[in-house]
Formats: structure tokens, sequence, C-alpha cells
């Protein structure tokens, strides 16, 4: 016989995890001590905020394609590791979410800390279960890797009453999931290939999680021998090369208004993996439902995705692989090179350097750091302006290198770079955050430290919350309201952790800042100072 608490963490050790992330309770001591007992193959990281610790869950397995498990205790546990749950569920990544709850004999009377987590997650996670039978801990917590990582990938929460986790349960074996992957039936295949062959100006949008690098490599060179421009959703911009001859840009925030022309003006669309959400889509403008019902080939692994904003003209259900294969066994037929040259040429043009107005232009700044960094490095963001300089200059070469919230969550740079470089300790793992963003989970650099996660974070410091400032300018000019930060001295903050830290106030002097704290053996931080001037790419307030 075993504790419950001890076939939890017999099902983590089968399905592969080797490392939790939380902040310990007493509501799951039960599972701590567990995890003692196998420190040699999991290991446990300790956050300094439920909210860093689930980001860094739903970071880990955005970039491995396998559940990141974050465990916290419950009520504010609960609702502060929320965030890191919508954002998994936002961006598709398998994340197992543990909870402690009440013991059993005291739920239903609003006890110490209880919550009901069926209402607080059932709205956006995947499955939301709460164990009160320990038998049955090893099938349900089982059955919660075969959710988070089966179709459309996502949050899993699972609630543990405390003195279920301590009762007695027979050692019985486990096994890992084998997961169902639905493919692309031939036929789809046939028409989809039918109708390119009478396309004038195909697009391709490509999305999503789940992507293996070695399909995405032949996806790369089919579409290359094809010549079909293609364009990434939404912080997905490390899905293709963005050398690729094809690469047409990214549907984010403030994209190519001629990617948005090109893509309006197709007469066939082949999305594959996107959801089609309202980024992607510039707020549900990009296409009409008339249009999409006769141009749109929407391949997603959900099927209640498609259709469900846009009507198609060809629909299928199947895992992104599967569907890439299929395509890539297909030969084209045609070429497009002409149409590809031209949306190539957009999107560089388009990434030519900005003149700002203050001292510090990030088109610069980013363009060197994509040109410095090694092409395997993984660069996170939260949310913030910053990030919109970023994706734009940042040039992405690898899958796997792009960590951003899709669900536009402020705070997830930091944590997302330290469960990076913890998963990957070879590669270079840089955070970038604005001055409000980096405030929000500033104190993982504590994290950092303790686990010798040797991140870099890039502090990008205008003094506002100037997403929000931009749409009050917009709305309210000359009302200035609840936008305006006074911020610490974010190298002294920094340092106090024990971390290395420069400022940097001029674009000429990032390039050695950026070498010295490359070179440093250890947690680094630059903090630059950016005029609010220059609130966005090709925007500028008035002096």
């Amino acid at each position: 016989m075993i504790t419950a608490a001890q076939a939890l963490v017999k099902v983590l050790l089968a399905e592969g995890v080797t490392r939790v992330f939380c902040v310990p309770g007493e509501s799951f001591l039960a599972v701590l001590d567990a995890l003692g007992e196998v420190k040699d193959h999991i290991s446990v990281v300790t956050c300094r905020h439920e909210s860093g610790a689930a980001n860094m869950a739903a970071a880990h397995g955005k970039l491995t394609g396998r559940p990141g498990v974050c465990i916290v205790t419950r009520g504010p546990g609960a609702t502060h590791a929320s965030v890191g749950v919508h954002t998994a569920r936002q961006d598709s990544a398998p994340m197992i979410l543990f909870v402690g709850q009440v013991a059993r004999a005291h739920k239903g009377r609003e006890a110490f800390q209880e919550m009901d987590y069926p209402a607080l997650f059932g709205g956006f996670a995947k499955w939301v279960t709460d164990i009160d039978d320990e038998h049955r801990v090893g099938e349900l917590v089982s059955q919660g890797f075969r959710i988070a990582g089966e179709g459309r990938m996502g949050p899993v929460v699972i609630a543990l009453p405390e003195d279920m986790l301590s009762a007695k349960v027979a050692d019985t074996p486990v096994s890992k999931n084998a997961l169902a992957r639905a493919t692309l039936a031939a036929p789809v295949a046939q028409e989809i290939h039918a109708r390119l062959q009478r396309a004038e100006r195909p697009v391709m949008i490509l999305g999503g999680s789940g992507w293996d690098q070695a399909t995405l490599s032949k996806l790369s060179a089919w579409i290359e021998g094809a010549a079909i421009p293609v364009a990434l959703a939404f912080r997905r911009k490390d899905l293709i090369d963005n050398g690729h001859p094809c690469y047409a840009g990214d549907l984010g925030l403030g994209p190519n208004p001629a990617l948005v022309a090109r893509i309006r003006n197709a007469d066939l669309v082949l999305a594959l993996g996107t959801r089609l959400g309202d980024i992607a889509t510039q707020g549900y403008t990009l296409f009409t439902p008339e249009e999409t019902a006769q141009k749109l080939i929407h391949i997603h692994v959900d099927a209640a995705e498609i259709g469900k904003v846009w009507p198609v003209a060809l629909g299928a259900a199947a895992d992104v692989n599967a569907a890439a294969e299929a395509l890539c066994a297909m030969p084209a037929g045609r070429n497009w090179k002409q149409d590809a040259d031209t949306a190539h040429a957009a999107f560089k043009a388009f990434n030519a350097p900005l003149t700002v107005t203050g001292a510090v232009n990030l088109s610069l700044v980013y363009r060197h750091l994509a040109e410095a960094l090694p092409p395997d490095a993984i660069v996170c963001n939260g949310a913030g302006n910053y990030a919109a300089w970023l994706h734009r200059f940042y040039r992405h070469c690898r899958p796997a290198t792009q960590l951003g919230p899709t669900s536009g969550a402020m705070g997830f740079g930091l944590p997302a770079a330290i469960a990076a470089k913890l998963e990957f300790p070879e590669r270079e793992a840089v955070a970038v955050a604005g001055d409000g963003c980096f405030l929000m989970t500033g104190q993982e650099l504590a994290t950092a430290v303790q686990y010798k996660a040797d991140v870099l974070a890039l502090v990008i410091d205008n003094g506002s919350l100037a997403t929000i400032r931009m749409h009050q300018e917009r709305e309210y000019p000359g009302h200035v309201v609840a936008t305006n930060l006074v911020n610490p001295d974010f190298v002294a903050f920094a340092r106090s952790f024990g971390v290395w830290a420069k400022l940097v106030e001029r674009t000429e002097d990032f390039p050695a800042a950026l070498a010295e704290a490359r070179a440093h053996k250890g947690v680094a931080l630059l903090h630059l100072k950016t005029s609010l001037r220059d609130i966005a790419p090709g925007k500028t307030l008035p002096a």
C-alpha cells in the first residue's frame, strides 16, 4: 500500500515529468513529501508567486509540447495561478495545475480557503476535476495528462483534498498514455491539391501548437518548392524561418498593411493549425463570411474551431503534423514565385529600421539582438507595446524560439525564460519585458538565481503602461489617467537579487552592453530607458 500522494507522483514519473513548478502550501504537504522521495527524477522549482509558477508551467507546455506541471495551494494560490491557466488555454499549451483542496468532510461549508474549482476554472480549462476517491487518483491524473495533450492541447485542473492525499491505496502499475492523433483523410488532401491547382493568388496561414520540428522543416521545403506566400499567426513567428523566401510576415498587432491586403485579395486561403481568432483576423475584419465560404480551407485539430466564426469552403479536423505530412506528399504542381517574391520583399521593407525621437531605438536594438543571438536562442515576452517592436524587428530562424502569450497577459516573459532555461540549459533564454510587465513577476529573479537559470532580462522602461496610454490617446486625447508609472531603479533592483545589471540609455551603447551581459556567468539584466513619445512602431506621441 502507498499513499494517494505517492500514487499521483507515480503517474508523473510514468508520464516523463522531470520538473514541477510550485509555491508550497499546507494543503498538499503529502505530495511534496512524495516528490522528495523521487528528487533524483523530478525536481521541484519553488517560485515566488503562483502566477510565476503557473506561467512557467504554461511556457514549458508551449515550448516542449508536453504538459507543464504546476502545484499550488487552495484559495489564493488557485486564483493567483489562474492567469497561467488562461494563458495555456489561449496558447493551446498542455498544462496540469494541481490545486490543494480542503478536507472532504469540510467541503461545502466555506472552510478556510475553500473554493469551487469547477466553477472557477470551468470556463477556460479543458477539464476540471476534484478527486474525492483516493482509489481513483492514478486513473484521474492519467486522464488529465491525456486530455491536456490530446486534440487541441490545453490546461487541466485537478483539485486534491488534503485528507485524500494521505489515504492508503493499492500500489498498482502505471503506464504512460498513448495519445490519439487525427490524420488528414486522403480525399480531403486530394481536394486541397485540386483547389490549389485552380488558385491564382493563394496564401497560407500557419499557427497553433503541437508542431514537430522535423515536420516544420519538411513543410518549409514544400512551401519553397510551391512558392506560396506564407503568413504566421499571432505569436507563432517561429514556425518558419523569417528569412524564408516565401515568408510574408505575421498577423499580429500592427501587421504589415501589405500583408493584410494580400490576404484579403487572395482567392484561396489555406489556414493550418491556427484558430483564426480575433488578433490573426484583425478583430474579425480580415474576411467576410461570404468570402471564407468560397476561399477558406481550414485545418485544425479541434473540429469545433472549424466554422466557429468563419464558414469554410473546405474544412478538416486533423493533427497539424499529420496534415502537413499529407500536404508535403503531394507535388504542388504549380508555382506562385512572383507572388512569393513580392510578399517577401514587402515583409523586408516593413521591417526596415524606423526613425525615433528618443535616444534608444528599439527597431535597431531588436535587430541587433537577432543578429547577436544564436539561432536557437529562446526569446520570451509578456504584453505591451515593447513587444510590438520585438515582434516586428526580431527575426526568428528556428522553431521553438518564441514564447509569448497569445492571451496578452503581462508578466509572462521572465517566468517563461526561466522555464525555458531550466529545460534547455545549453540554449540562451532572453526575457523581454516592459517596465509595467516586468514588475508583475520581477520577483522571479530570485527563482532564476536560486536554480541557476542564467537568463538575460531586457527591461524596456518608458515610465508608462504604454499600450493603454496609446489607446487612451486615441479615444480620449490629452486625458492621461492611471497610465503613468513611477519606477524603481531596475539596476539596483536586479543587483539586490545578486543579478548582474547595467543601464542602457543610447542605442549605440546596446551592442557592447549585450555582449557584456551574455559573457556574464549568471543571471543578467539590461535596463533600457526609452522615450514614451516612441510609443509604438510608426506611432509617435506629440511633444
